[in-house]
């Protein structure tokens, strides 16, 4: 499934630090698509993708797309942050549980009011450097809400 991006001129905030194990997913997040590790002996898929299965220790490790939507287990509003933030103040972030059972925090961008267990789906943030996962109410397409 391919993520809704939206497009910010600025540079990423805090880029993130890419290595050869995590370059698969940022080359498919660029590419609008979300994945993560899945171990191959216990089937536990992990975020962010880790190179050894937390569960079972094993280093048998897949990339697999594990679906972009969910709910909002929890989230807070960012009003005060550090200097490099201080353009996107205040900012969401929150926990999102996708109903693959993968359990992650992102950023969330929104129109409408947040709550939790709210219907969400995983998004693109395109910086003029890089892309950043984030997430949005399913009410929030364009055209919704």
């Amino acid at each position: 499934m391919t993520l809704h991006t939206i497009e910010r001129d600025s540079k990423h905030p805090y880029p993130p630090r890419i290595t050869p194990f995590t370059q698969p997913f940022w080359e498919a997040l660029h590419a609008s698509r979300f994945v993560t590790s899945q171990c191959r002996h216990c089937a536990a898929m992990t975020f962010p993708p880790k190179i050894i299965c937390p569960k079972c220790w094993s280093d048998e490790i897949d990339w697999v797309e594990p679906g972009t939507q969910g709910k909002l287990y929890s989230w807070t509003r960012i009003h005060a942050g550090p200097e490099v933030f201080q353009d996107l103040l205040p900012y969401a972030v929150g926990i999102v549980d996708l109903d693959s059972g993968v359990r992650l925090a992102c950023p969330i961008i929104h129109d409408t009011p947040l709550e939790c267990e709210m219907r969400v789906e995983l998004m693109r943030i395109q910086y003029a450097d890089g892309s950043q996962l984030a997430a949005r109410p399913v009410a929030d397409k364009p055209g919704i809400g």
